[in-house]
């Protein structure tokens, strides 16, 4: 037997709940029933079975980049459309990585500092 990922945890030094908000926009995936502003956490389940996005309060601010990010693909979307709507909602841009062929990756940050890229989408 191993085990199996449950949640990937983001920490926060805001409220868990608006960049758990955020991530729920970006994914289209709701948030716990039971989670309001103000809750020390706050947590994204995926009704796929896939594992959850839990936000957690915590004292100290990010002072380096992260060691693991999440690598998203958009789906109905090309990557320029996809990151125009991260940014929409509060992203921001940190790098365009995008090849001449159209391979590649944007590298942007949650309204909280944590990267993550959004490589090429289906309709790219």
């Amino acid at each position: 037997m191993h085990p199996t990922i449950r949640h990937l945890t983001f920490d926060c030094t805001g409220d868990p709940y608006d960049l758990a908000q955020f991530w729920s926009a970006l994914l289209g995936k709701p948030l716990a029933d039971d989670d309001k502003p103000g809750d020390p956490e706050a947590l994204i389940a995926d009704p796929d079975g896939g594992p959850g996005l839990l936000f957690v309060r915590v004292t100290e601010g990010k002072t380096a980049k992260n060691r693991v990010h999440l690598d998203l693909r958009p789906t109905g979307r090309t990557r320029a459309e996809e990151v125009a709507r991260a940014l929409s909602l509060g992203a921001r841009q940190l790098a365009d990585h995008t090849r001449p062929d159209g391979r590649g990756w944007v590298t942007l940050a949650d309204p909280e500092g944590n990267e993550f890229c959004m490589e090429r989408g289906d309709r790219d």
